[in-house]
């Protein structure tokens, strides 16, 4: 009985790449699948267009207010420690 390696009995089309499409071929290709992929798209009703800019305002303000208040700490903490105190 003769033993078969995975090479014997997978490489015969192996080495073989696929044929490469042509520049313009590949640009046809492309635009092709941009369309195919722009036909998906669902433009969002006019509810869920105010719903989803007033989360975005939302999380806007929210993280000005969050790193103002930082800024505030940290300044004023630097000018806290950095300083020299006043002398009597």
């Amino acid at each position: 009985m003769t033993e078969t390696t995975a090479s014997d009995s997978h490489g015969a089309g192996r080495n073989k790449k696929p044929a490469k499409a042509g520049f313009f071929a590949g640009i046809a290709l492309f635009f092709r699948q941009m369309i195919s992929e722009l036909k998906k798209v669902v433009t969002p009703t006019r509810s869920e267009l105010v719903n989803y800019t007033l989360v975005v305002i939302g999380f806007v303000v929210l993280m000005m207010v969050i790193i103002s208040a930082l800024d505030f700490v940290f300044g004023n903490g630097s000018i806290w420690l950095f300083t020299n105190p006043a002398e009597k």
